[in-house]
């Protein structure tokens, strides 16, 4: 099987077709979830939806839980994400189930399940050629990079992990990650980087 055969046809129908039953299966979790942010996040929302950089570059709103409130300083400055993640919001995203709502964005054709994760649109001056081809293929709701350390890894080691899978996109490294990742899931591991509630900010060097 060639890998732009694989990548059109048989990556995408899969992602659609896990996408759509996906989301049936997962209704009763994204209710229950609703619920509990609506009283969790004070006022500030269900859903985060943010500008994303996908195939290519071109910019798409990616839909998430959210799973922070928008709490303010004296100054009027939202206070440090560790101190607006609620208990909810944590078990949220340490089970991944914030990702969810991004099923809707691989449907639409935003996103792959599997695929470097969509970071910042403010990254993109500060990508180097080469790590910018991370953006050849569609970015994922889980990749290579999540299942080898996520956000505990460096930016650096990131981007390599990112660009690796481009080179080496296939049926059987799709498979691995998705076991990984349901194992990763299972285990919570790798959800925070070292001191950070979730990664500190890309500054074209880190």
């Amino acid at each position: 099987m060639g890998k732009n055969f694989y990548i059109h046809y048989v990556k995408r129908g899969l992602d659609l077709l896990i996408a759509f039953f996906g989301l049936l299966i997962a209704s009763p979790i994204l209710i229950c979830t609703v619920i509990c942010l609506k009283i969790a996040n004070r006022g500030a929302g269900v859903f985060f939806f943010q500008p994303r950089p996908g195939l290519n570059g071109k910019i798409f709103r990616i839909i998430k839980f959210k799973t922070m409130t928008d709490q303010k300083d004296a100054n009027g400055n939202l206070l440090p994400d560790e101190d607006r993640l609620t208990p909810i919001g944590q078990f949220i995203r340490s089970t991944s189930i914030d990702e969810l709502p991004q099923l809707i964005n691989v449907l639409k054709g935003d996103m792959a399940l599997i695929g470097p994760r969509p970071l910042l649109v403010k990254y993109l001056p500060l990508y180097s050629k080469e790590q910018a081809r991370r953006h050849d293929v569609r970015p994922g709701i889980t990749g290579w990079a999540q299942v080898h350390g996520r956000n505990a890894l460096s930016w650096t080691r990131k981007f390599e992990l990112d660009v690796w899978y481009v080179d080496h996109i296939s049926f059987l490294v799709d498979l691995k990650v998705l076991l990984l990742t349901i194992k990763n899931v299972l285990k919570r591991s790798d959800i925070s980087h070292e001191g950070e509630a979730t990664m500190p900010p890309f500054d074209g060097r880190n």
